[in-house]
């Protein structure tokens, strides 16, 4: 059974959250309302400009007037044990000028101390921050020193790079903003063959609608047995694809989610789920069935969603995940070798950083994190193989 939609209690922040750069899908309210679900309090903090220089405000509801912030994140807040809570800024905070040390620093100081006043174990953050582009020690790269900058400041404010890096820290873009022939063309020539391939072999993409979200689900299930990743269950997915979707809930257009689907003969065997917020698409979710695979199908998939997001005005397709070390021993170096093929870019970014606000407490979370998540994986990876089997 599909889950109920969550119907978000306003778009004030998104609007807001526009007008600074990169805004992400993890920082809409949207996000917020769905993470409530799952035991996460949204925290809106918006740094606005007075005389005494930047303050930070706090909102529950979201609630605001102001229009151009000097800094927004979406804060989410959970108790991660009796008595511990834990902050995070899922790919956050926002800031109108990266560059601007005298901002950095204030927001620095202030999540500091919100995560002290609220007694927080830590807080973490991940911004869309990079340190360049392209991949390192090849003729292409560019490094960028406002990301660097920033990295030392995090350093210097007693932050501490993450060992539990929640989202991934690099990942591939493609520009849309050329027309599809230019597109194609900046793609390398096997990946432009078996786009052409799938579609001569019989592969038919569609629209999904909300009805293909179990079958989704249980072929990613199948997906992620084969690729050995783990998943989440299938109420978290259904919940979180319903609720992005137009016909879910009846909403805007943003953000939103859209499956993409490849049928063979009417039966569906690959699928990805895209979703799309301001200029800006993510493929978060890809999955496929070993039959036919001779035919192609993930590669016609992506070629249409990078034509599903720029119909809906995106000017960047992100590919959500690339390596951290650029060879075979990384274990996204097969995906990264089906995603280069379309033309992207890699972008680095600075990934997850925690401010230990309870030093003492904090290192010893970090020591039995591990184990604990080794734990969550090895149930995750045995409930989600129940519904793997489910396909076959």
């Amino acid at each position: 059974m599909v889950p109920e939609t969550i119907a978000p209690k306003t778009t004030r922040w998104n609007e807001l959250i526009k007008s600074l750069p990169k805004a992400h899908l993890l920082q809409t309210s949207h996000w917020a309302d769905f993470k409530a679900r799952y035991g996460w309090i949204p925290n809106y903090l918006v740094w606005e400009e007075s005389q005494d220089g930047w303050q930070m405000r706090v909102y529950q509801e979201a609630d605001i007037q102001v229009e151009f912030p000097a800094a927004a994140g979406l804060l989410l807040e959970r108790e991660a044990f009796p008595g511990l809570r834990v902050l995070y800024l899922p790919k956050g905070p926002l800031l109108a000028d990266w560059s601007n040390q005298a901002l950095g620093e204030k927001v620095l100081d202030d999540l500091a101390a919100y995560a002290r006043e609220k007694g927080a174990l830590q807080i973490k953050m991940d911004p869309d921050l990079e340190l360049g582009s392209g991949i390192p020690g090849e003729d292409d790269f560019q490094s960028f020193g406002v990301g660097e900058e920033f990295q030392n400041l995090l350093r210097r404010k007693g932050w501490i790079f993450s060992r539990e890096q929640i989202q991934f820290r690099n990942t591939v873009l493609v520009d849309l903003q050329e027309d599809e022939e230019q597109i194609l063309a900046r793609m390398k020539s096997k990946t432009r063959y078996n786009i052409r391939l799938s579609g001569r072999k019989g592969i038919q993409i569609r629209l999904g609608e909300i009805g293909d979200l179990p079958s989704l689900y249980r072929m990613y299930a199948d997906t992620s047995r084969r690729a050995g990743f783990t998943i989440r269950g299938e109420s978290y997915y259904l919940t979180l694809w319903r609720s992005f979707m137009k016909d879910g809930l009846g909403m805007g257009q943003d953000p939103q989610a859209q499956p993409i689907i490849a049928e063979y003969e009417g039966k569906m065997v690959a699928g990805a789920v895209i979703f799309k917020f301001g200029e800006r698409s993510w493929y978060l979710h890809g999955m496929s069935l070993p039959e036919h695979s001779e035919k192609m199908a993930p590669h016609l998939i992506q070629w249409e969603a990078m034509r599903w997001a720029k119909r809906q005005g995106c000017v960047v397709y992100d590919m959500w995940g690339a390596p951290d070390q650029f060879n075979d021993s990384d274990s996204l170096w097969g995906v990264y070798r089906f995603k280069r093929g379309f033309g992207g870019v890699v972008s680095l970014t600075i990934g997850a950083w925690d401010f230990p606000a309870r030093p003492m407490l904090y290192a010893a979370y970090n020591r039995w994190l591990p184990r604990i998540l080794q734990i969550m994986r090895w149930f995750g990876n045995r409930r989600t193989g129940q519904a793997a089997r489910s396909v076959e």
